[in-house]
């Protein structure tokens, strides 16, 4: 599994750090969603689901976190550290994101709007589609 992370160009002087992201160019989407978590409580787990068709792009801006990602074939743990530093997500990727530091603020922008029927929250049913897709792919 390849993990695919980017490094945002930080801009900055004596009155501090700017990060500026576009689509198509720091993003490598269209952005059509963005929104971010906070206040997570010690010891939750977020995610759990997949998506069928949409990507992302999760930013820690601040603090930290842990993001499990898993093709159905093998699975990888990736610390969120750095507020310029962004993970890409394909969809077909099982996700769930854990540690949280107390401060933690995990940015996420999305290609596509909120859509129900996109995720798969059922890890089973995963596991199930993405041996479909690559059946049908080859």
């Amino acid at each position: 599994m390849q993990v695919v992370k980017y490094m945002f160009q930080p801009h900055g002087d004596e009155r501090g750090q700017l990060v500026a992201l576009e689509e198509y160019k720091d993003i490598p989407f269209e952005i059509k969603r963005v929104y971010y978590m906070y206040d997570t409580a010690n010891g939750v787990h977020r995610g759990f689901h997949a998506h069928r068709s949409l990507e992302q792009i999760l930013v820690c801006i601040h603090g930290s976190c842990k993001v499990l990602l898993d093709n159905g074939r093998e699975k990888k743990v990736v610390p969120l550290e750095k507020p310029y530093e962004g993970l890409y997500i394909s969809n077909n990727m099982w996700r769930e994101m854990y540690d949280f530091s107390p401060d933690a603020v995990l940015l996420v922008f999305a290609s596509q709007l909120y859509d129900e029927s996109d995720y798969i929250r059922n890890y089973d049913e995963f596991l199930k589609f993405t041996e479909e897709e690559e059946q049908k792919n080859g």
